[in-house]
């Protein structure tokens, strides 16, 4: 946990748009098969206009991040892209070099549009490749085939983006551990900057959930647990540094923006469902966090009538829920929790709240403790996260 630099801030912008909507997804997103010129001026309209009315929030802050996510970014055109980019930058001048990230699926279109991304001022690409294998693709319910995925990613490097990323899903229905150890060697063939490997998970009312683990025909936990094992050996061993539970890069190359989240940097969310954080609002000691509607009538009918978009989804922090945020959210970094910037933030070390729960799962190797009360996960820690961090909330 670092001592956190509240000078700066970080955008996202949510495009909610895609061309299909994937079976495991509980994102706020909304499948569209064309994405109408007149539909895309009308939600660049209303980010722009969101900016104008939120920026006031985050004022005096320079630029460290802009990440266009979704849903699928890449489905707007680069002039839109560019249009988003430079009212963003004029807004919140930067002081440094600013990350701008943009998340894309592979696709003939979205490949077209590289050069115009990177034009607009676009650095990093992040393409969701989920899989090389077609068949775990299709069972994942992915638009796209392999062999798109793979000329994207060239298309990308040939494009000259600073860094090429690229995104995989393993314990897929279906999937066997030497099915991912393919996905591995492509993905470390590609030579990308960063590779983030999550486990699916079967998450609130998405088709996925509903079908359950069994019809789904999932892996067993012992295989997930080799898979994600099988990741942290593979991509070590090219080169790659895990920085975070789902997370490798190249030195120099770790996520800027996503690392904010984890740090409990400032944040604003622009944009459908987008959610923003400020750990120093003047009026919540312990942070606000606003959330916007998840329905894009409702978003863009408070943005036209002039009122801020998330008014009535605010949250203002309690220290319990801060702490417990910042006790897991450390942890999820390799690096961990550091035990003196805690207390300077919350009054004591974790020690002083968490006591026993450090007890208990220092002794059941999940954890491990260091002289100044630091911690981290244990390599078995990790392959239990979530069960470690409900000790924290």
């Amino acid at each position: 946990m670092d001592e956190r630099d509240e000078t700066s801030v970080g955008v996202y912008v949510h495009v909610p748009f895609c061309e299909r909507v994937c079976p495991y997804c509980d994102f706020a997103v909304l499948a569209t098969r064309s994405l109408a010129p007149a539909n895309e001026a009308q939600y660049v309209d209303a980010l722009l206009a969101e900016l104008g009315q939120r920026c006031g929030a985050f004022a005096g802050r320079s630029l460290a991040s802009l990440y266009l996510g979704g849903g699928t970014p890449s489905l707007l055109q680069p002039e839109s892209i560019a249009r988003l980019v430079q009212a963003v930058r004029a807004r919140f001048p930067a002081q440094g070099p600013v990350e701008i990230t943009l998340e894309m699926n592979p696709g003939t279109l979205d490949r077209e549009r590289l050069p115009g991304f990177r034009a607009a001022g676009v650095g990093r690409v992040s393409v969701g490749v989920q899989s090389f294998d077609d068949q775990t693709l299709k069972r994942l319910g992915r638009a796209h085939r392999a062999d798109e995925a793979r000329r994207t990613l060239r298309a990308a490097r040939e494009a000259g983006f600073e860094a090429v990323c690229l995104d995989l899903l393993f314990a897929a229905p279906g999937q066997d551990l030497d099915d991912f150890s393919r996905d591995l060697d492509e993905a470390v063939a590609f030579a990308p900057e960063h590779v983030s490997a999550y486990e699916l998970t079967l998450e609130g009312e998405t088709p996925f959930a509903k079908a359950g683990r069994e019809r789904l025909a999932l892996p067993g936990e012992d295989t997930g647990v080799a898979m994600l094992e099988l990741a942290e050996r593979r991509l070590t061993d090219a080169g790659y540094e895990r920085y975070e539970l789902s997370n490798y890069a190249r030195p120099g190359c770790q996520a800027v923006h996503n690392r904010r989240y984890w740090e409990r940097r400032p944040v604003l969310g622009l944009g459908m469902g987008a959610v923003s954080s400020d750990p120093r609002d003047a009026s919540a000691p312990y942070g606000r966090r606003r959330t916007n509607p998840r329905q894009l009538s409702q978003y863009l009918a408070q943005l036209q009538a002039g009122s801020p978009a998330d008014l009535a989804l605010s949250e203002c922090l309690e220290a319990a829920t801060a702490r417990g945020e910042a006790a897991f959210l450390a942890l999820r970094e390799a690096r961990g929790l550091a035990a003196a910037a805690f207390a300077r933030e919350f009054g004591a070390p974790p020690r002083g709240f968490w006591a026993e729960a450090i007890d208990t799962l220092v002794g059941r190797g999940l954890l491990e403790e260091g002289p100044g009360g630091d911690l981290r996960l244990t390599r078995e820690g990790r392959l239990l996260a979530d069960s470690v961090f409900q000790y924290f909330v």
